[in-house]
């Protein structure tokens, strides 16, 4: 899923060229339901740049309620009234998940809009008011996946196809189903956006209204942030669940005791004939070979027992050991000097985290600032303010077996 902190793509590059997935074709709307807009700044008054932008949120968000609505209706109601039952109740769950939900969400959000009189602060205020709602399209992203799978399901079998098929013709929709179940994934991750151009073009940057449009695009910046965390969290806990299955020779506890995997990649090491997959969760490092589709356990150190040794040498290589081991190291190549960042930066900071004596936070920030390394920037609303009021429960903690102590093959 898109970065939202680092999303290079602007809606509004070539002065008012629309290019928003979810926006109405042909460009800015002249007219819905034979009635022309309301006119701005009275009787023949030109739209202002500012004015325009509003019409393209409530227009955008208009085209994809009903874009939404002709999955509801039109796909998944059809499936519903069939006599004979088309696709599996599973099959169905697992393609259309909660989008029931968000169409609910988008109705009511476009009612809001269209009550705005285009008044940009008006606007904003629906976002701010509405923020915690927007918690469900994290469970809607992260059946996204499923939602894909289930589909080339579909697909395969030619009865389900042909009845796909039949109720895209109905809709006269030029794209299939799988472009239309894209659109809430889409649409969430270009709220901040779009609040963003009212931001730019808003006549008095200071004062309360200006406040509340900042505040609107920081929440929502929020929201996406935190929809992207929860789907990469999602993502590494299947993967960690694979993990475990692939996993030879590990008599440990399992993995996801050792909470959420941040990091994973294969190094070359010293003194060893076959390279390393190392696995860097929150409460722990695990070393081990790689032998075709499984992963051979050779080792793990528990993040509070790590320690990280930097080679003066090669701008490559790093070494990691456990301190009350420490002539047992793992001396590894890494294939960039971005990579090697990467990897000793977080072990630095899990290293920090998991020590047993309290160290202070400036410190901490001081420490990994001399890595160069610069995360994304948030927004100025904390991500924690969602999490908490989203009920994100925190992973678990265990306390992990000893390294065992042998020569690696």
């Amino acid at each position: 899923m898109e970065d939202p902190a680092s999303a290079a793509a602007e809606p509004w590059a070539e002065g008012l060229h629309n290019t928003n997935n979810n926006a109405a074709p042909g460009g800015w709307p002249g007219a819905r339901g034979g009635h022309p807009l309301a006119p701005f700044g009275g009787p023949g008054a030109k739209p202002s740049y500012l004015d325009r932008v509003v019409m393209e949120i409530v227009e955008s968000e208009r085209t994809y309620a009903r874009d939404l609505r002709s999955i509801v209706e039109g796909y998944l109601g059809k499936i519903i009234d069939a006599e004979e039952p088309v696709l599996r109740p599973e099959q169905v769950s697992a393609l259309f998940g909660n989008i029931e939900d968000i169409y609910e969400l988008s109705s009511t959000l476009l009612q809001n809009l269209e009550s705005c009189a285009s008044d940009p602060v008006a606007v904003a205020v629906c976002f701010v008011t509405r923020s915690q709602e927007f918690a469900i399209y994290t469970q809607y992203c992260n059946n996204y996946p499923s939602s894909v799978a289930a589909l080339a399901e579909c697909m395969r079998s030619k009865v389900q196809a042909r009845f796909l098929r039949e109720c895209q013709e109905r809709l006269r929709h030029a794209l299939p189903l799988g472009a239309y179940l894209l659109k809430p994934v889409q649409r969430i991750l270009k709220y901040h956006l779009l609040l963003q151009e009212i931001a730019r073009h808003f006549e008095h940057k200071v004062g309360d209204d200006y406040e509340l449009v900042l505040e609107a695009i920081d929440t929502m910046t929020c929201v996406a942030w935190y929809i992207n965390d929860m789907k990469r969290k999602h993502e590494h806990a299947i993967r960690q669940q694979e993990i475990q299955s692939l996993l030879l020779g590990w008599k440990g506890p399992d993995l996801t005791s050792y909470g959420e995997l941040v990091l994973e990649g294969t190094f070359r090491a010293q003194r060893v004939r076959h390279d390393r997959a190392l696995f860097l969760f929150d409460k722990a490092l695990l070393i081990t070979k790689r032998r075709g589709d499984h992963y051979i356990y050779k080792s793990h150190i528990p993040c509070s027992s790590l320690m990280l040794i930097e080679s003066t040498r090669d701008s490559l290589c790093f070494s990691l050991a456990h301190y009350k081991h420490s002539k047992q190291q793992h001396s590894l190549q890494a294939k960039s000097v971005e990579e090697k960042r990467v990897w000793t930066h977080h072990i630095k900071r899990l290293i920090l985290e998991n020590h047993h004596a309290t160290i202070p936070q400036k410190a901490k920030e001081a420490i990994l600032e001399m890595d160069l390394f610069y995360p994304p920037r948030l927004p100025r609303c904390s991500p924690e303010r969602l999490k908490k009021s989203w009920s994100c429960q925190p992973l678990g903690d265990t306390a992990s077996e000893p390294l065992q102590g042998r020569r690696q093959s």
